[in-house]
């Protein structure tokens, strides 16, 4: 009676432990981009319920600008110009919100591209590499993100995307339609935090007085 007591313990804690086994989810490790978009604060997105900002280029004595205002939980969108102001949603757009669109695409591209590298589809992304950056000179890491030919304003473009060992951007090189030379390469730099964001006010490149920057920037 004692053995087959002692057997049925036994037996019942095995079964438990295989239970819990079976109970612990599986932990996916972090892909690239994900490491990237939570170093510039992604885990705090999901609490925005509007952001507002200001995109400049400011190139020599020449300047202009555009101001937006998201809300991202519905797509509503704002565009504030010195000449107009149009409100649309993304989900119906029509032949005048169709002009400015690609204006915000672009604006919000260059401040969350951190968040893109998550949120986008139909998008390819290399494995990180060591390599000399092309503005500083320093060693960082390098991932490309690609685009499909398909869908999109400018589809099958290409980045070369720069990173420290923190995953935030520091340096980035547009390559239009893929092609092998850079049609564009700028800094990413004075990082702000705003609610738990760490966005990149100034892109500037490595000759001329050229800076893309963004001021104004409001979450809510």
């Amino acid at each position: 009676m004692k053995n087959f007591i002692y057997i049925t313990l036994i037996t019942l804690l095995i079964t438990s432990c295989k239970d819990n086994t079976k109970s612990i989810p599986e932990v996916k490790p972090l892909t690239i981009a994900e490491k990237i978009a939570n170093a510039h604060g992604y885990e705090n997105w999901k609490n925005v319920n509007e952001i507002a900002f200001t995109f400049n280029v400011d190139k020599d004595s020449t300047h202009f600008e555009r101001r937006w205002v998201w809300k991202p939980k519905t797509n509503d969108i704002t565009s504030i110009t010195s000449t107009d102001t149009i409100s649309y949603n993304r989900s119906a757009l029509d032949s005048i919100s169709l002009k400015v669109d690609p204006g915000f695409i672009n604006d919000k591209f260059w401040l969350l591209i951190p968040f893109q590298l998550v949120w986008d589809s139909g998008t390819t992304i290399s494995t990180p590499v060591k390599t000399e950056a092309p503005i500083s000179k320093t060693a960082l890491n390098k991932i490309t993100l690609t685009y499909s030919n398909d869908g999109g304003y400018t589809p099958g473009d290409a980045y070369d995307i720069f990173y420290d060992d923190h995953f935030l951007i520091k340096e980035w090189i547009f390559r239009k339609a893929n092609q092998k030379e850079p049609s564009m390469m700028t800094t990413f730099e004075n990082y702000k935090d705003i609610n738990g964001l760490k966005l990149a006010a100034d892109h500037k490149k490595p000759n001329g007085n050229w800076n893309l920057n963004f001021t104004n920037i409001s979450i809510k």
